[in-house]
């Protein structure tokens, strides 16, 4: 099997829709009925839906969770309504792979919580596949995932899609059963 990873020099909502179309092909051929997408304000997800729901593809948007409302990422609720009445699911929880308990205590008492270190790896491919990683497992523990069947995740740096990815799924507690498959489009550098 040969497959093209759709590289981009840097990572930014600018490849939006370039990552969306790779993404749609991919389910496409594969027979893949369910893609999850990070959205913090509904941008991304409405495009991607335009996009999969003709296809008959489902689609799960994962926003950050309401610790983070001093910075003003948070999906407002007129945002998460808009996304409902177009037929998306979202999903918002704490984050998987930082940002619980654990962190608390590292922040404290010093160290670093197994999480974070999963986090900082992903990290080394970029921030979208970090991220694309964490939607999907918050998205499998919200119980929105099919766990017997690929999945297409997505997600980006700061806003906006250019990391796709191909994974058979895992919740957060079975990580380790978690495959990325395919890397559809990332950025080169960080």
């Amino acid at each position: 099997m040969e497959l093209s990873t759709l590289l981009f020099e840097k990572g930014g909502p600018q490849h939006t829709a370039a990552t969306l179309r790779i993404a749609l092909e991919r389910a496409k051929a594969l027979g893949i009925k369910q893609v999850v997408v990070a959205s913090s304000h509904g941008s991304t997800a409405k495009e991607a839906q335009a996009l999969f729901a003709p296809e008959g593809i489902r689609l799960c948007a994962v926003s950050i969770s309401h610790g983070w409302s001093s910075l003003g990422w948070c999906m407002k609720p007129e945002e998460r309504e808009e996304l409902e009445a177009l037929g998306i699911t979202v999903v918002t929880g704490l984050h998987a792979l930082s940002d619980g308990v654990g962190t608390a205590f590292a922040e404290k008492y010093g160290g670093r919580p197994t999480e974070e270190i999963v986090r900082d790896v992903l990290y080394r491919f970029s921030q979208g596949m970090k991220v694309a990683v964490e939607c999907l497992l918050m998205a499998a523990d919200a119980g929105w995932v099919d766990m017997e069947s690929e999945v297409i995740a997505i997600a980006g740096t700061d806003f906006g899609a250019d990391t796709a990815i191909v994974c058979k799924p895992a919740y957060p507690r079975t990580f380790l059963e978690l495959e990325i498959r395919e890397i559809l489009a990332k950025p080169r550098t960080r």
